[in-house]
């Protein structure tokens, strides 16, 4: 009885499109994490800029795989409509980037953190503004 009852709810709309967009999420924070590690360490930018850099390489990244995965049932095929979520999406993701390199600032001056450790907990709460937003405007998911 129990076990149904976990079931329904692994098994909610809900549910599994915020453990996908948290597989993307994971997925892009890997790859903006080794690419601010490399502009920093390779190119020699300063961390803020390198973050920023980052942050809008993998946006267009998880754009595409949400829009095939996470909200697969409510995606955009259509070219016109594939264009105006794109453009959701970077207006949610845009409006984020301040938020996350307030964060990422504040966890290195502040809190004393390595800039990669500070990156990922900027990740992390600013993706649960990013998700919010992303569901309800991008997705138009109530």
């Amino acid at each position: 009885m129990g076990d149904s009852g976990y079931r329904s709810v692994a098994k909610h709309p809900t549910v599994v499109r915020l453990y996908r967009f948290v597989v993307v999420g994971a997925s892009a924070a890997l790859v903006q994490t080794v690419v601010l590690w490399l502009l920093v360490e390779y190119a020699s930018l300063n961390y803020l800029v390198a973050a920023t850099l980052a942050i809008e390489m993998t946006i267009i990244l998880q754009f595409f795989v949400n829009n095939a995965w996470t909200f697969q049932h409510a995606q955009y095929t259509a070219r016109y409509d594939y264009l105006v979520g794109l453009l959701r999406t970077n207006v949610v993701r845009g409006t984020a980037i301040p938020l996350q390199l307030a964060l990422l600032w504040a966890f290195v001056n502040w809190g004393g953190f390595v800039y990669l450790v500070a990156n990922g907990f900027a990740i992390f709460i600013s993706g649960l503004y990013r998700y919010y937003l992303d569901s309800r405007w991008t997705w138009q998911i109530a």
